[in-house]
């Protein structure tokens, strides 16, 4: 199957971007600056990434808000309209099939944002419109970002944490949500498709640095957020990944709740924690966390931390193995210390 583009494709290219793939999309994956120069950017300024990939789901009409209520495990009762909310699809095991982000548009219209690849899976699931193709969705993340946007546009410069507002930009009509995926401050800005090359050039001349893949990667990781296929995927929950707070246990039913309710009533099996090395030396999928010089779990995602300075890894091991605890990854076979740590690895820090 032939690779979608983002309607930035272009500018990216302009830039002298890496292009690979990744969901079925040909995306940035760094810049000529290099994923650390981007991934420090981000950390310490602003930056621009083109997220277009992500799905967009419109779910509208006077049900739209009963139907998501029955198939998404989170409970929209606790917003409203003008909110964001992050939620989970479950499988009828409550394995987590996609995690999502909900923009409350209106009363009874909804933007739903799954990952690239499990666009058509939520479609499947929750009916709805799939409007990926008619827009852009630029994430301007950052200390610094929401103070170089607003000169461009104020009001999407202004918009709450996990809120979701109409905003003109050059008398386009837009939406941004007050939510990212980089433990920092900042907005993702949905722009028609045919104005967001030139809403793209407007932001990096007001100071944001194009930012590809790989630092979003390393960003989300320090920040500790669940990667789907990673830490989130067939045969793991809520409850694993460590993220109960995403399920409306008030409301009546969801997808696959009776399954997370029998393992929260018998406890899980496995916790997904976070693990600081000794050393520099990233480790990777795969590799084997050891207890007590035991096998007992593996690292779902690692790399080298850009802040600390040292390698660090989400995993999943028992549930008993809590923050404090030594254990051992190995690398290639050789165990390497760590420490079990509460996560997020890295602080966001204030604007």
């Amino acid at each position: 199957m032939a690779l979608r583009h983002s309607p930035l494709d272009a500018e990216h290219r302009e830039l002298g971007a890496k292009m690979v793939p990744f969901g079925g999309w040909e995306m940035p994956l760094a810049y000529p600056s290099g994923t650390l120069a981007e991934h420090r950017a981000c950390r310490g300024e602003a930056v621009a990434f083109d997220v277009s990939h992500l799905g967009t789901v419109r779910v509208e009409g006077p049900d739209a808000l009963a139907h998501l209520q029955r198939t998404l495990t989170n409970d929209l009762r606790k917003i409203g309209p003008g909110r964001a909310q992050y939620t989970h699809l479950l499988d009828e095991d409550a394995s987590v099939l996609d995690d999502i982000i909900v923009w409350w548009l209106d009363d009874d219209r909804f933007d739903v944002m799954p990952n690239a690849s499990n666009t058509d899976r939520v479609v499947d699931a929750i009916g709805g419109t799939d409007t990926t193709a008619t827009r852009a969705i630029v994430a301007l993340q950052g200390p610094q970002a929401r103070e170089r946007l607003r000169p461009l546009a104020p009001d999407a410069a202004s918009v709450a944490h996990f809120g979701v507002a109409p905003f003109e930009w050059n008398g386009v009509a837009c939406v941004v949500a007050g939510t990212g995926y980089t433990g920092e401050d900042g907005v993702e800005c949905a722009v028609p498709a045919d104005a967001a090359p030139a809403f793209w050039r407007a932001v990096v001349e007001a100071g944001f640095v194009p930012a590809g893949l790989g630092a979003r990667d390393t960003l989300r990781l320090e920040a500790g957020l669940p990667l789907h296929g990673h830490e989130l995927g067939p045969g793991i929950t809520p409850l694993q990944a460590g993220l109960g707070w995403v399920v409306g246990w008030d409301k009546d039913d969801f997808r696959g709740r009776a399954a997370l309710a029998a393992e929260r009533e018998r406890g899980v099996a496995r916790r997904l924690r976070g693990m600081v090395l000794d050393g520099r030396q990233p480790p990777r999928e795969g590799y084997v966390v050891r207890v007590d010089g035991k096998p007992a779990g593996e690292v779902t995602s690692g790399n080298f931390s850009p802040v600390l300075e040292r390698g660090i890894a989400l995993g999943f091991v028992p549930p008993d193995v809590e923050p404090g605890a030594a254990v051992e990854v190995d690398l290639r076979g050789k165990p390497a210390p760590a420490q079990i740590v509460k996560l997020p690895f890295v602080a966001k820090k204030a604007a």
